[in-house]
């Protein structure tokens, strides 16, 4: 089993900076993708950005310049750094990690969600 904790979320007035955190544990041969998804109250998920392993990242153009994901393999964790925060940002972010486990089918893993809240 994969499990996915994340961290970070919390109260930020708008212009300010956040870091989300998403450490991956359990069986876990290799990570592949990483990314974040979002969701505001009333609306669909939606992708925020994405990081493959080779470190190659895709972002939703509103976020485009104001976030910036990175990834850590050795400790199987994602972030996501944002800065400039709007208040339209305020959302449930999930992280998400697909892969390989050690033994067994390969593995798709989402977070449990974590709230940010933007004051303007």
């Amino acid at each position: 089993q994969v499990q996915l904790v994340e961290s970070g979320g919390c109260l930020v007035q708008a212009g300010g900076s956040l870091r989300l955190s998403c450490a991956a544990s359990g069986n876990i041969f290799s990570i592949n993708t990483m990314g974040w998804s979002r969701q505001a109250p009333g609306k669909q998920r939606e992708l925020v950005a994405t990081i493959t392993r080779g470190g190659s990242t895709n972002y939703a153009e509103s976020v485009k310049g104001r976030f910036t994901i990175y990834r850590d393999n050795a400790k199987n964790t994602v972030y996501l750094q944002m800065n400039s925060l709007k208040p339209e940002a305020a959302a449930v972010y999930y992280c998400n990690e697909d892969g390989w486990r050690n033994s067994g089918p390969p593995f798709a893993s989402w977070g449990q969600g974590n709230k940010v809240t933007v004051s303007s």
